[in-house]
């Protein structure tokens, strides 16, 4: 894609990169993920060595998936609880910072909570909403019997007075009764000229708001006693006033000025940054795919709020480059992953995401636009570049089409993997969550997005697989599994199923999963295994807007890297960013570091 739009002229920041160092493609992570690739760029080892392996992994003694990125610790009821960043190794600004030099780092992912660092971080993605999740938006709505979709709370509006609706924003639970916090809301709706005037406590008191646009940010204050509250803010998007009355509410975002817990290092620094440059998004998925993929929200708006949160970004780029002077200085622009993982479809008139509907032509262009304007990003930074500067513009995996999902933990139970308990079907019957399985009976299971456990005596809470027979099922799973062919188109669906022995080494190896499923091109896990729920058959079609995705054989999916002075672009991979910059800066590599410099 870059080298299209390289050829093409659309690029000419980039291009001038090309020419002053050059251009190339860099290995990615398997799996090809966000959390585990980043953290292999800022740890320069592989994902044995720093533990990320996936956004959610299974607790062995529950089998239920949490959070991979970070967790929450209370020792005792009288201390507050902390959070605790579960990618390990030692991260490039850490050495930096151990060798007196300064570093900069702007929502880098699996920085949450932020590293103690000689500068200042703001934390990126494994930041959570306000109610501890990757974001959780809320739907209002006058329509009866409207049902939540995934990750998301809906409210029925009842109209107080001729076009007055009482309601509430939904906050954290409640420490104490588990309940949720709320702060109260009241709607004016005028359906006349179409907008809505929300009202609260909050900050600013009146809001309005017209149809089709987003609001600016609602600062509010849930209480949690007479002399205690947490603080929080969301933006809305007025869908619709009429027939129905439809308003959706992002996910409540941390208060950068008073977060619940601290999201930047300095804790003061997130603050500061939002008096300097306005308010800002903070959680770690800030743009709003979950409401567009579940249809609440439209394509318009959602590239609406796309631009916001670019204008947010390149606000805190250049306030941080104005005064920038020493060390590494890092900024993600993560805008360009969603809106490939939302758009893909339009680049595919066979996507089964369009359902039979007619291709909308006006979105086709949606992606290139968004590689554009990031070439406009790299130019403002590129001004702040001098002769010594070593420039860097990195992606951390590709892009793929996701057409169909695979159902693995369906495909384990047919080979006799895995059992269902008594009377349990495949399908709605058997849930999600594994909560369905035999595990009296269960082998092997699959969850997260491509990984399969084994269900191990000693290590699971109901392990039946000895030690002694266990690299004989990995060997039968992957021999079976891989290659496996979708019989509706006749292609491939899997390319291959690798060993947690041939894909990673290091301290935390052994906590990946035992077995890597590669896909190929055009396919994914689907979105029920993923989460541990056993469908029927093995393969479906994927028809959410999320058309596009990453996590297939990490050989088709190499980032892309351009650097301002010449470099080996042959062989590159992430290992090797981390070590490229600390040479550039005169420290040396970290004992645990794999990759090496990839300065001539």
């Amino acid at each position: 894609m870059v080298s299209r739009l390289l050829e093409s002229g659309d690029l000419p920041h980039m291009a001038r990169l090309r020419e002053q160092g050059g251009f190339g493609r860099v290995a990615t992570t398997r799996p090809a993920q966000t959390p585990v690739a980043w953290s292999t760029f800022a740890t320069g080892v592989n994902p044995g060595g720093h533990g990320v392996f996936d956004f959610i992994r299974r607790d062995p003694t529950t089998y239920l998936p949490e959070l991979a990125l970070n967790r929450y610790e209370q020792k005792n009821a009288f201390l507050p609880p902390k959070v605790v960043n579960l990618r390990r190794g030692v991260a490039v600004w850490d050495l930096l910072t151990a060798a007196g030099r300064g570093a900069t780092i702007l929502r880098c992912p699996c920085t949450y909570p932020p590293d103690r660092i000689r500068g200042a971080m703001l934390s990126g993605l494994g930041a959570p909403d306000l109610r501890g999740g990757l974001g959780t938006p809320t739907y209002y709505t006058t329509a009866a019997g409207v049902e939540p979709r995934e990750s998301e709370r809906v409210i029925t509006l009842e109209s107080v007075a001729d076009g007055v609706y009482k309601t509430h924003l939904i906050g954290p639970r409640d420490p104490k009764t588990r309940g949720d916090l709320s702060v109260p809301l009241t709607l004016k709706v005028d359906r006349a000229n179409r907008s809505i005037v929300i009202e609260s406590e909050g900050t600013p008191r009146s809001l309005e708001l017209a149809q089709g646009g987003w609001s600016g940010w609602l600062k509010v204050k849930f209480k949690l006693g007479l002399l205690q509250s947490i603080r929080g803010m969301a933006r809305f998007h007025l869908v619709a006033c009429e027939p129905e009355v439809r308003l959706y509410a992002s996910p409540v975002n941390f208060d950068p000025s008073a977060p619940m817990f601290p999201i930047s290092d300095p804790p003061e620094y997130a603050g500061r940054l939002a008096q300097r440059i306005g308010l800002y998004s903070t959680t770690g998925m800030v743009e709003d795919h979950t409401g567009l993929n579940n249809e609440r929200i439209s394509e318009d708006a959602f590239l609406d709020q796309c631009a916001i949160v670019w204008r947010e970004r390149e606000a805190m780029m250049l306030d941080e480059l104005a005064v920038h002077d020493d060390g590494l200085f890092y900024c993600l622009f993560d805008t360009p992953d969603r809106v490939q993982h939302m758009f893909w479809r339009y680049g595919e008139p066979d996507h089964p995401a369009h359902r039979g509907r007619a291709v909308d032509d006006r979105y086709q262009g949606v992606i290139d636009d968004c590689y554009r304007r990031a070439d406009q990003a790299v130019g403002q930074a590129m001004r702040f570049a001098d002769p010594e500067t070593l420039f860097i513009v990195l992606s951390d995996h590709g892009f793929s089409s996701f057409q169909r999902g695979v159902h693995l933990n369906t495909w384990l139970r047919d080979h006799g993997f895995l059992s269902l308990r008594g009377g349990v079907e495949p399908g709605p019957e058997a849930g999600d969550m594994l909560q369905g399985v035999d595990w009296e009976r269960t082998r092997a299971f699959a969850l997260g997005l491509g990984g399969i456990y084994l269900n191990l005596r000693g290590r699971e809470a109901s392990g039946i697989v000895d030690q002694a027979e266990a690299e004989g099922l990995k060997t039968a799973i992957a021999r079976g599994l891989g290659g496996l062919v979708d019989p509706d188109r006749g292609r491939q669906a899997v390319r291959g199923v690798v060993a947690r022995e041939a894909a990673y080494h290091g301290p935390f190896a052994q906590e990946s999963p035992d077995l890597m499923v590669d896909f190929a091109a055009g396919y994914r896990v689907s979105w029920s295994s993923s989460m541990g729920g056993v469908e029927v058959g093995w393969l479906e079609d994927n028809v959410k807007k999320w058309s596009g995705d990453h996590i297939i054989d990490p050989s088709l999916v190499p980032g892309a890297l351009f650097m301002n002075q010449p470099f080996r672009d042959q062989g590159a991979r992430l290992e090797d960013l981390a070590p490229t910059i600390l040479r550039a800066l005169g420290v040396a590599k970290g004992a645990a570091m794999e990759g090496d410099s990839l300065l001539s």
